[in-house]
């Protein structure tokens, strides 16, 4: 289930629920009970090999800049 950070505007504190994307942008009351929250924009860093998903062989020894011979 996705999660979804939210900021507090009464208290200034922030917090994460739980929720079905249906629910995504449901009010959502802060820990201290204040109703006046605002959702977040959250990132998602995805890195390394792995993520980039297969790559297929390049001609010539790789075009990127050190792979491609541009940091003489």
């Amino acid at each position: 289930m996705p999660r979804y950070d939210f900021r507090c505007r009464s208290c200034g504190a922030t917090f994460e629920l739980r929720r079905p994307m249906a629910q995504a942008n449901d009010p959502a009351v802060c820990p201290q009970g204040h109703e006046d929250t605002v959702k977040l924009l959250s990132t998602v860093a995805v890195t390394g090999a792995a993520a980039a998903g297969p790559q297929a062989p390049s001609a010539g020894g790789g075009g990127g800049c050190c792979g491609g011979g541009c940091c003489g």
